[in-house]
């Protein structure tokens, strides 16, 4: 799975670093910085979290195809 944001929802909240700091952190602004996009199974279960209590709905998982490598 892979993270991914709609840029024009977010609005710095912060929820999301809170939940899951392995994979973001926060800008001066407090809008999220990703460390790395790529979720393994570990994260999983925060990541979905991450997602579902973002207020704006900014946040979502998106899964990757085995033949299309994350980058």
């Amino acid at each position: 799975m892979r993270l991914e944001i709609d840029w024009t929802r977010c609005d710095g909240h912060g929820l999301c670093a809170r939940l899951l700091p392995e994979l973001i952190s926060l800008d001066e602004h407090g809008f999220p910085v990703f460390t790395d996009r790529r979720v393994d199974q570990q994260l999983a279960r925060h990541a979905r979290r991450a997602v579902a209590v973002c207020p704006r709905l900014a946040l979502r998982l998106e899964q990757t195809s085995p033949s299309h490598p994350v980058r």
